[in-house]
């Protein structure tokens, strides 16, 4: 019986008698089993060996058959077509081994040669994949959401014309809040609206200043009769209406006017009037319960920043007022939250009639007054409790002036002077003071872990802050303004700063400026109309009363419209999301705060002129943040005034996303491309005045 045929590799011819076949077969058995046994101890040899086995054929006896001689058949026989055609198939195989070794050997030596410039190129080419892979997301999530996502935004129904998420009074009393808490800042989910703020049915565009600073549209404002005329703060009863308009004029007022009130102040500090402070290293006062801030306004004009905080209010708005005629102001309170300034901020605090009882809670609010206070600073009080003859006829409020009076040398505040309803206190400018007091006199120090520098709204600390800072620096020895604006190398080095980096930072916030204003003109027209050949006519330079930087960094922006002559202040604000420049901010003679811009601003609507924010959509869209680029454009869109402008400035990918949001605000905008930067855009926006119709 024959036996099968062994399955070699065909083509291969099989010489020789039957028995040495046998032989051959029992033989090459023999070697497989051998090397079966010798595959399984050693995979990972097999699988190095595997992909070269595909490219090699293998020359083993068992594939090739065996020679009369006994050895195994050459591979590399020509004598048949078959063996012709492995050899250039083999040929060919050896060849793109070879290719392929020399392509990924050129790979290697040009990416050892790339030079230093190259890879930031790709580096920078990487971040903008990222944001551009961030940008489509966003957008991605918006269209998820549906059709109705991407029309107009509706407006808001008309009780919100005045509305500020975060201050709902009713609902902080219905939740438990009292004892003025329910005029506490609380933002939640549910504060956050999605609808465009329409201005009052009679609503009319500012005046510009200086004029503005002194009349407003009584429209403009949610104010009744009543409360124009009725008494409160020292600044309430500076104005008069007057048919559409409220007007504050200083020579209707009482005390003989701000004028006298403040320039008897500068003599109780040793200063000759008002105009002194400056020199006394006073540059930046927080007004508390401001009035209309009359105060502010005149100082203003004698280059003192005066910052307006008081409670929210529904009706007669102290803040709103201010803001409206073009005065520095923000909504603040601290019942029992700190303010979102840091340490050592302000060179005054000034309190007249406010409305604080600064006796209550054992003197906690005059520990947060003393917190913000830089050493030598001053602390202003007019009150009907500070009055000699007013307490000795009252035991109840002589023991109410008593315990204020022992609670500021518990601080180491010095009693300047006492006249009328006048009280001034300065802080001291020893850090030795306080550890001279008797023991238990007084609040003690903060440690380092109570001792935020820039605390956001925690609670009220009962212990003295600040001492930790190395911000210590008596106000006499700063620099005076506007000297002020260009910190010293020494100051810039508490910041971690070198005097290359400002001074870098103030020459690209000229040119923005600059450009800025260039790109505007054709843009903005004077009072009189263009004519026919005219050029067009450059913006005025009290165009603007106030800008809002929403991402400040070093104040460079304001220190750069302050250069070019525009009679403007800026509110600059630091993201809790990015670096903390506040404090640097603040000892530039600026004003700013802190805030979270996932949250809404602390301000009524229609407050600022100009919204400026460069960078700042790549620093929330490099966060893990809980809100859409949505949300922020609403919340602009509230704080600007009608014909308000936006400037953005960022990366192309986000400057398109943007772009397509102001669509649905019903924004008039443009993009613009830098010239300085080709990866970067502009993205100029006017917010068109719509009216509400009268019902």
């Amino acid at each position: 019986m024959s036996r099968p045929l062994h399955r070699g590799v065909s083509g291969i011819r099989i010489s020789g008698n039957s028995n040495d076949f046998w032989d051959s077969q029992v033989k090459a058995k023999t070697e497989k089993d051998d090397l079966d046994r010798n595959r399984s101890p050693d995979q990972s040899y097999l699988s190095l060996r595997f992909p070269f086995r595909l490219l090699f054929p293998d020359s083993s006896p068992l594939k090739h058959g065996v020679t009369e001689n006994g050895f195994a058949s050459d591979p590399f026989s020509v004598g048949t077509p078959r063996s012709r055609h492995k050899l250039t198939m083999l040929f060919l195989k050896l060849s793109l081994i070879v290719i392929v070794i020399l392509a990924l050997t050129g790979s290697f030596w040009w990416t050892i040669s790339i030079s230093t410039s190259s890879r930031g190129h790709i580096f920078h080419g990487y971040r903008r994949l990222q944001e551009q892979l961030v940008s489509d997301l966003w957008d991605i999530g918006e269209l998820s959401l549906g059709p109705s996502r991407l029309k107009e935004i509706e407006f808001c129904p008309e009780e919100s014309e005045n509305f500020i998420p975060c201050f709902n009074v009713s609902e902080n009393l219905a939740l438990g809040y009292s004892d003025g808490n329910e005029y506490d800042r609380l933002c939640g989910h549910g504060s956050r609206q999605r609808c465009l703020v329409l201005p009052p049915v009679n609503y009319k565009i500012p005046l510009r200043w200086p004029t503005g600073g002194d009349v407003i549209w009584v429209a403009n404002v949610k104010i009744t009769g009543q409360e124009v005329f009725s008494s409160g703060s020292l600044t309430k009863r500076m104005m008069m209406l007057e048919e559409e308009q409220i007007s504050f004029r200083s020579a209707l007022l009482m005390f003989d006017g701000v004028e006298d009130y403040s320039h008897q102040i500068a003599e109780m500090i040793g200063l000759r009037n008002e105009s002194n402070f400056i020199q006394a290293g006073v540059r930046t006062i927080l007004d508390i319960g401001c009035g209309y801030g009359s105060f502010g306004a005149h100082l203003f004009f004698k280059q003192l920043l005066t910052m307006c905080i008081a409670n929210y209010e529904s009706s007669g708005s102290q803040v709103q007022l201010t803001l409206e005629r073009g005065l520095p102001a923000m909504i603040g309170s601290f019942n029992s939250k700190q303010l979102p300034y840091p340490s050592l901020s302000f060179d005054m605090l000034h309190c007249a009639r406010c409305g604080i009882d600064w006796d209550q809670k054992d003197g906690i609010y005059l520990i947060e007054v003393d917190r913000v206070l830089k050493p030598g600073g001053y602390f202003v009080w007019t009150s009907p409790l500070t009055n000699v003859q007013s307490f000795l006829r009252n035991k109840e409020k002589q023991k109410r002036w008593n315990f204020v009076s022992n609670f500021a040398e518990s601080l180491c505040w010095e009693l300047m002077s006492q006249q009328d309803e006048t009280v001034v206190w300065k802080k001291t400018i020893k850090k030795s003071c306080y550890n001279s007091r008797k023991p238990g006199f007084g609040p003690s120090i903060c440690s380092k872990g109570q001792d935020v520098e820039s605390p956001y709204y925690r609670p009220l600390q009962n212990c003295i802050g600040g001492m930790h800072s190395r911000r210590w620096l008596p106000i006499e020895e700063r620099t005076t303004w506007p000297s002020r604006s260009n910190l010293n190398k020494n100051e810039l080095a508490l910041y971690g700063l070198h005097s290359e980096e400002l001074n870098e930072d103030n020459a690209n916030c000229k040119t923005t400026v600059r450009n800025y204003w260039s790109l505007l003109s054709p843009l903005i027209f004077s009072d009189h109309p263009k004519r026919p050949g005219d050029e067009d006519p450059s913006p005025p330079y009290n165009m603007l009363r106030n800008v809002l930087d929403m991402n400040a960094r070093y104040g460079g922006f304001n220190a750069a419209l302050l250069e070019a002559g525009k009679s403007v202040w800026v509110m600059n604000v630091v993201p809790t999301s990015g670096p903390n420049y506040l404090p640097l901010i603040l000892d530039r003679g600026y004003v700013g705060v802190l805030h979270d811009w996932c949250e809404a601003f602390p301000t009524y609507p229609r407050t600022y002129d100009m919204v400026h924010a460069e960078g700042l959509l790549s620093l929330e869209t490099s966060q893990n943040r809980r809100c859409t680029m949505l949300d922020l454009f609403t919340e602009i869109d509230r704080l600007l005034r009608p014909e308000g402008w936006v400037i953005i400035r960022d990366t192309a990918p986000l400057i398109e996303s943007a772009r397509a949001l102001t669509t649905r605000l019903k924004w008039d905008a443009r993009v613009v491309e830098t010239e300085s930067n080709s990866e970067e855009r502009l993205l100029i926006c006017q917010k068109p005045f719509f009216k509400r119709q009268a019902s």
